[in-house]
């Protein structure tokens, strides 16, 4: 695994590097071949909070989680086993979507208890579905919807760009955007 690791707020420590490569080294266990793509890990302080952000992003795939705690090697303990517990529950799903898609290998490494797993395979249940036309308009103007409307995101067509765009509210109290790559 190849890491980017970054501070923010906070001074980056080898102590600290080092324990986070080796926590979240933790996971290839979890993957049939090594991964390609780069680990990203920020490390910050957030209002007094030890923050770890951890994004994996794979092929037709991304694992992503964060956790918060008062002391900064606890929250890396914490994200690796999120990071585990998404693995674990989801690689039967993702396995099967990969080689409907035509992947000729498994993504996770199955282990004995595969068969049992796949049994026990929970679905996802919708249990809502909204339709609203998209207004044209610019990222300050969803902003000022969103919080009108008192949620933490939403879903507008960019008048700049002409595309979906969804604007989120952010843990750290910001904002932030999200835009497809094409």
């Amino acid at each position: 695994m190849k890491f980017n690791i970054r501070g923010q707020n906070i001074q980056l420590t080898a102590a600290l590097k080092d324990y986070a490569e080796k926590k979240l080294g933790r996971l290839e266990r979890y993957f049939e071949a090594p991964l390609t793509s780069e680990v990203y890990v920020t490390l910050s302080v957030i209002k007094g909070m030890q923050t770890v952000e951890v994004t994996i992003p794979m092929q037709g795939l991304m694992l992503r989680a964060e956790e918060r705690h008062t002391d900064m090697y606890a929250s890396i303990d914490l994200v690796v086993d999120k990071l585990e517990r998404q693995i674990r529950k989801h690689k039967t799903r993702a396995n099967r979507k990969l080689r409907q898609k035509g992947g000729l290998k498994d993504l996770f490494r199955m282990d004995n208890g595969a068969a049992a797993a796949l049994e026990q395979e929970e679905d996802f249940e919708l249990v809502r579905t909204k339709s609203f036309d998209l207004k044209p308009m610019d990222v300050e103007e969803a902003i000022l919807q969103m919080n009108m409307i008192g949620h933490n995101f939403f879903v507008f067509a960019n008048s700049d760009t002409s595309q979906v765009n969804v604007v989120y509210k952010r843990n750290d109290g910001k904002y932030g955007l999200i835009e497809p790559t094409s």
